[in-house]
């Protein structure tokens, strides 16, 4: 039972967590377009691979799963998400499970207003979004919404080019200088993560574990405290089954006035996962009972309150 592990880059923990659970009914095998990579050097065995957007990229993953008995893969990073999702069959076709949701799934996570979008129409709580800075600026007037606001990409991930705006000035200039972005209120609550796993064989949710997140770096958790709440994790389930979402999620919410808000939703392990995992919420042993065609049993809420995490920097050398 070989496992492959795309796009591996600096999530050593990962690889070393699959590594643990797989023992010696299989190796875990990773792949990086860049031979420096620490992660590619924890697994049993590694591939430096094209990037994801070149062409050619799909047949050499497919190759690799082939002549390596590859029977499970995913990625731990976005834009290869969208790929293992549309060619899901592929994979299926040579005997390999993705590990992902469905295509229409991932991209909804992916596209920040569309999520929106279908939070709203579902009856979920989540953050004023627009996509018309017009409307913006009349809802800006009539008072249903005020500086600061968040100016962000559609389509993003890690942060990046995320700006916090006090002024109609500001707004303007990023959406002159940048295409296809958005207005998202500024919610001053107290934000939390959750990992989930959807059973890939059932389709249920079977672990749910939450986290109020102390700080961040980069666009993850770098300290946070586990916490519980019935009320939560029953939201959470509501809303996977409602959107028809599998495998493994990472979902930014926050809390104001005792009521949860749903942010953000990224269809793969986050960054801040080694919390779960080191609580007992283990998905990497969670999927190799699915890749066996066994459905798990849900484990929600089975973790310990007030544990904090706090992450530092490791190195890893290599000699050639």
């Amino acid at each position: 039972m070989n496992i492959l592990i795309l796009s591996c880059g600096t999530r050593n923990k990962i690889i070393q967590y699959f590594k643990k659970e797989i023992g010696n009914q299989g190796l875990v095998m990773a792949t990086d377009c860049s031979g420096l990579a620490p992660a590619l050097y924890d697994a049993d065995k590694h591939f430096i691979v094209p990037r994801v957007d070149e062409d050619g990229y799909l047949d050499v993953i497919l190759s690799i799963c082939k002549t390596n008995d590859i029977k499970a893969v995913l990625s731990l990073i976005d834009p290869e998400l969208s790929l293992l999702a549309e060619y899901h069959q592929d994979f299926l076709d040579i005997g390999v499970l993705p590990i992902v949701s469905g295509y229409d799934a991932v991209e909804m996570c992916f596209d920040k207003y569309a999520m929106y979008e279908f939070l709203i129409q579902n009856g979920f709580k989540t953050i004023k979004s627009y996509l018309d800075k017009e409307m913006f600026f009349k809802h800006i007037k009539a008072g249903n919404i005020s500086y600061p606001v968040f100016v962000k990409p559609v389509k993003g991930s890690a942060s990046i080019n995320i700006n916090k705006v006090e002024s109609k000035k500001e707004v303007d200039l990023l959406f002159k200088r940048f295409d296809d972005l958005m207005i998202q209120e500024f919610m001053n609550g107290t934000e939390y993560g959750a990992d989930v796993y959807i059973d890939m064989v059932s389709g249920e949710p079977v672990a749910i574990f939450t986290k109020k997140k102390i700080k961040m770096r980069a666009g993850e958790t770098d300290k946070s405290v586990s916490t519980k709440d019935t009320h939560l994790f029953n939201l959470i389930r509501r809303f996977v089954r409602k959107a028809g979402l599998k495998g493994i999620l990472d979902i930014d919410i926050f809390k104001i006035n005792g009521e949860y808000y749903i942010s953000e939703v990224n269809p793969r392990f986050g960054g801040g996962y080694p919390h779960a995992h080191e609580c007992g919420v283990d998905i990497p042993k969670m999927i190799i009972k699915n890749i066996g065609g066994k459905i798990n049993s849900d484990i929600t809420g089975q973790y310990d309150e007030g544990v904090y995490m706090m992450k530092f920097n490791e190195i890893k050398i290599i000699r050639k």
